[in-house]
């Protein structure tokens, strides 16, 4: 029997303080997102099937799993609703929980790569068309608020590249998933929106079209500005592209906005935050930092050393924190400004289009109203 903790109406969505945030390299509390209630699953009864086109109709345990190749990766995963509060308050009203900057985790998580589990199976499809063809991930183990169960999908090439490091996670930070993040299985897909990591994975369908699933097609999506109301918003969803790879973003965590910030005998103010890259284009390879507007820019320290796996692990999905001391002058109002560069050559933009879910926003981290004295 599986146990249900919260409900459809009132699902566990939170972020933790951001200066708690960046205290680690490595999250050992992330924020929580969900549609429904968190299930409480048998580990040891529990099935992940593998349907769809393949050879092989697959029924695997958690012993089948752990069996298989197990693959390390270190991966920020992200809310695509990340940041909405600065959409909301910077542009104009949108759809969403007011998620603030902390919906983002990065940790080290463990488990068979996703290939090895459709390899297992026999993928029922040529190889010239895996291009157009999809994985779909399901999960009917908790009802959702706006579907009857939650799916996702990711398209198969991806899934099966050995180097996109996609992998069905039965650990997270070198111990058992928690209820909360998906026990005893969940999707990790590194680069791309955490709303494709299904949690409580209990299916696997290869097909050559997208989930149907309600979040798939009508939700994590950048709609234009004119789809400015539910109602406007119908003529777009099924138009516009579900979200994969998230963008480019920084953040400034320290000076909180609206704080009173002292200077040091230098006329100095330390800033700190985090950083992550675009998709697959990691790491991150530079953060910079603006006391005037944008005007002129100063070179972050980037963080990473002391706290990562071994040293084989790749840090090309990581988030990167960062710090630095920078002149600010002192009196009212004053606002810091940071922006990330990734490897791929992707820079933060200054502020993107509004759309109406307030999704992937990757405007400038900003540090506002600040009293320094």
């Amino acid at each position: 029997m599986v146990i249900l903790e919260y409900t459809v109406e009132k699902p566990l969505n939170r972020e933790p303080p951001l200066e708690k945030l960046i205290s680690s390299f490595i999250t050992e509390d992330g924020y929580d997102r969900n549609h429904g209630p968190i299930p409480y699953i048998d580990g040891a009864a529990h099935r992940v099937c593998v349907y769809g086109a393949v050879k092989n109709i697959l029924s695997l345990s958690i012993d089948d799993l752990t069996s298989l190749p197990q693959h390390n990766v270190i991966c920020a995963l992200q809310c695509a609703g990340n940041r909405r509060h600065t959409m909301r308050t910077k542009l104009k009203e949108v759809q969403g929980i007011d998620w603030f900057d902390g919906a983002v985790m990065n940790c080290r998580w463990r488990g068979p790569r996703l290939r090895d589990v459709l390899l297992k199976a026999g993928i029922d499809i040529a190889r010239e068309k895996w291009k157009d063809a999809h994985v779909a991930f399901a999960c009917f183990q908790t009802p959702c608020q706006e579907d009857e169960w939650y799916g996702a999908s990711i398209e198969l090439e991806r899934a099966m590249r050995e180097d996109a490091d996609v992998i069905l996670a039965l650990e997270m930070n070198g111990h058992a998933l928690t209820p909360n993040h998906g026990y005893p299985v969940r999707v990790v897909t590194p680069g791309i929106a955490g709303a494709r990591s299904v949690k409580w994975l209990d299916r696997i369908t290869i097909q050559l079209t997208e989930s149907p699933n309600f979040y798939q097609q009508h939700d994590y999506k950048i709609l234009p500005e004119e789809a400015d109301c539910a109602e406007t918003a119908k003529d777009f969803w099924n138009k516009v592209p579900a979200i994969q790879d998230m963008p480019v973003n920084s953040v400034i965590a320290v000076p909180a906005s609206g704080s009173r910030v002292e200077v040091d005998s230098k006329g100095m103010v330390e800033v700190k935050g985090y950083a992550l890259p675009s998709g697959e284009d990691g790491p991150v390879v530079k953060v910079e930092v603006s006391a005037d507007g944008g005007e002129t820019w100063e070179d972050a320290e980037l963080i990473r050393a002391g706290e990562m796996a071994e040293e084989s692990t790749s840090l090309k999905w990581a988030w990167c924190l960062w710090r630095t001391k920078i002149r600010l002058e002192k009196g009212k109002e004053k606002k810091l400004l940071s922006r990330a560069t990734d490897k791929g050559g992707n820079v933060q933009t200054p502020c993107p289009k509004w759309n109406l879910r307030g999704v992937a926003y990757n405007g400038y981290g900003e540090a506002k109203d600040l009293e320094v004295f």
